[in-house]
């Protein structure tokens, strides 16, 4: 076994890597961007590097830093996590070259397997079944005769980015062109593919582990079909769908697909299931590292995946076989990210002001975070994952649920409060599940309309903050009472914003303490936790900001005939298309602002001229900055 192992990942999974390498005692060495010098996952190893600033591009994505910085330390061994170099082959042939081991497959088979059309090949001619479909130079022909409904696929890369669904195949052409252009602006590689649409599918993937002695075997399936925009966001083991009969079909197939690229170590073989035959399975793709749910096939099958990792890495023969595997029990997992639901899930950022994860009692949180994180627009934006576990089904969701309602991530806005609904909906319950299901009733999921009793809550705090705490005289005019000369006394009220403007007069009474607010309201109590202006409960958390009309005059003054354009989310400038003076047309795109690998375009809301821009390429800003003013033609202001 290994001395040293440099962990060539942060946040959440280099947590949970240096935390088997603790339980195994093998030292650990963790690499950091200036943006994370005192990240969790820095403190927790037992050595950090840094490795450079804060873009991936010159850090984490830096194979030449990553290798100085195992040299530096003795490390003889690279784990990658996920993402990142984790599938990269280059990356896995330096560390072989610099004498390294890379605890991860071969680095033929990461190359095999990462080009969507050879792996496709490769496993139908092991004989594992295959989606219908075609590929470049011939895609367009294929697609026809395929018929509609299509989806086009890039050849390189994953995570849902390129994937265009075609109805329409009088828009083929035009579909294949833009699928074209985000594979290439995203891998560097605009080969695609086409496949038969399977309507309301199911994903279903199959954990593999292979040693280098010739040992394959299969630890079951999870049903990842819970999605939201081609990215996986709960995932459970074992799947309801599949009989033992299917199951162990598809596991032999993904056993298949694992020889057929000499694996070694633990992947995942993805599959799309028809909801209404599961007997007729195709593979995908295969995922050639440690996949994000790993946690819910290890709760029923009692292993340390990441423990195995390191002991095939180290040569080691696998110390059980097939007929060893029970699946036992149920688990469940829902990914934390930062990002905020009411807003079209743009992603948040902010600095966590209060943070609180279960961990026990059939509960799991994997997480990179502490209080005092600062959450950036840097990086992918998982923050954590709870996973829970019960001798069924049901009892999972329960767990999973009141795990979620007892996580508290103050400061950055998280979709924890939106996935407690999702286990919620009578179809999750019932494990009615396909791939659309999130996008068709995700409008019900959003909490959009801000409760009363979080301004309640909110003004409490305020005015227990007004309130004298010692003891002694009290001046009776600093006490916030109301009290008016010859008149009433007239409620103590508060100018409050989450979304809209409000002025809230408390009508509750309310128990505040430097943690929690608790008020009763109309006979209800609701206790929340809270945070500077903060306030959270059941996974949900809302930022109750002052506001002040009168700046808010003056601003609206200054800008008077003219339309403010401000960042959606926190992140970063990339693109900035426009100058001051400049004429604009109604829907032109102006700039982009970039944050946790999304983009978003900022369009002018009608033709002006650009009054004021107040950002250039690179810019940093914060969310509801203002980036530019562009004042209506005259026309349009009549």
């Amino acid at each position: 076994m290994f001395d040293t192992v440099l962990v060539a990942n942060r946040g959440e999974i280099a947590v949970r890597v240096i935390r088997t390498l603790r339980s195994m005692g093998v030292r650990s060495v963790a690499v950091f961007s200036d943006a994370d010098a005192d990240a969790r996952h820095v403190r927790e190893a037992d050595t950090a590097v840094r490795i450079g600033p804060a873009p991936a591009s010159e850090s984490y994505l830096s194979a030449e830093r990553l290798l100085e910085a195992a040299a530096r330390t003795g490390a003889q061994a690279v784990h990658p996590g996920y993402g990142f170099l984790a599938e990269n082959a280059a990356f896995a042939r330096a560390c072989a070259d610099a004498g390294l081991v890379f605890i991860g497959p071969p680095a033929d088979a990461i190359a095999l397997m990462g080009d969507k059309i050879r792996a496709k090949e490769t496993v139908e001619a092991a004989g594992v079944p295959v989606v219908p479909g075609g590929r470049d130079p011939e895609l367009a022909d294929a697609a026809r005769a395929l018929g509609a409904p299509v989806l086009l696929k890039p050849s390189a890369g994953g995570g849902g980015k390129g994937m265009r669904l075609v109805r329409d195949l009088d828009l083929l052409d035009e579909e294949i062109a833009a699928a074209r252009r985000e594979a290439r602006t995203s891998f560097g590689d605009d080969t695609l593919l086409v496949e038969r649409w399977v309507d309301r599918p199911r994903h279903i993937e199959i954990q593999v582990l292979a040693d280098g002695h010739g040992n394959v075997i299969h630890l079951g399936e999870r049903e990842c079909s819970l999605q939201r925009r081609h990215q996986k966001i709960i995932e459970e083991a074992p799947s309801v769908l599949l009989d033992d009969k299917t199951r162990a079909a598809m596991g032999e197939a993904a056993v298949q697909a694992a020889r057929s690229c000499g694996y070694r170590g633990a992947g995942t073989v993805e599959f799309i299931v028809p909801g209404g035959d599961p007997s007729s399975y195709y593979f995908m793709e295969m995922n050639t590292r440690l996949q994000v749910e790993h946690p819910v096939t290890e709760l029923i099958t009692g292993l340390d995946l990441v423990e195995w990792q390191l002991r095939v890495a180290a040569g080691e023969r696998l110390a059980f076989g097939q007929e060893d595997v029970t699946l036992t029990g149920h688990a469940i997992e829902a990914r934390i990210c930062a990002e905020d639901p009411s807003r079209g899930f743009l992603p948040s950022g902010g600095t966590v002001l209060r943070l609180s994860e279960p961990q026990g009692d059939g509960v799991r949180t994997d997480s990179g975070l502490s209080e005092g994180t600062e959450v950036g627009s840097l990086y992918d934006p998982m923050l954590s994952k709870v996973i829970a576990y019960g001798p069924d089904r049901a009892t999972a969701i329960r767990k999973l649920r009141a795990a979620l309602a007892g996580t508290v991530t103050l400061g950055v806005q998280t979709n924890a409060g939106f996935l407690r609904r999702l286990l919620g909906h009578p179809a999750v319950v019932a494990g009615e599940l396909d791939t659309g299901l999130v996008e068709r009733e995700v409008a019900g999921l959003v909490a959009v309309d801000v409760p009363e009793e979080v301004y309640e809550a909110a003004a409490a705090v305020r005015l227990d903050a007004l309130r004298p705490h010692g003891d002694g005289w009290t001046d009776p005019f600093s006490v916030p009472s109301g009290w008016r000369l010859g008149g009433t006394p007239k409620p103590v009220g508060f100018p409050l914003r989450v979304q809209d403007p409000v002025e809230y007069a408390p009508r509750g009474t309310a128990t505040v303490t430097e943690d929690r607010v608790c008020v009763t309201l109309d006979g209800v109590r609701h206790t929340f936790h809270r945070a500077a202006d903060w306030v959270g409960r059941d996974g949900d958390a809302w930022h109750v900001r002052d506001h002040d009309p009168v700046a808010a005059s003056l601003t609206g003054a200054a800008h008077a005939g003219a339309d403010s354009l401000t960042a959606p989310m926190p992140g970063t400038v990339t693109v900035v298309k426009v100058a001051v003076g400049d004429e604009v047309t109604a829907g032109q795109s102006l700039l982009v602002v970039e944050a946790m690998k999304m983009e978003h375009v900022i369009s002018a809301p009608h033709a002006g001229t650009v009054a004021e821009l107040d950002v250039a390429p690179g810019s940093t800003v914060v969310m509801d900055q203002v980036l530019a003013v562009i004042a209506p033609h005259e026309e349009a202001t009549e």
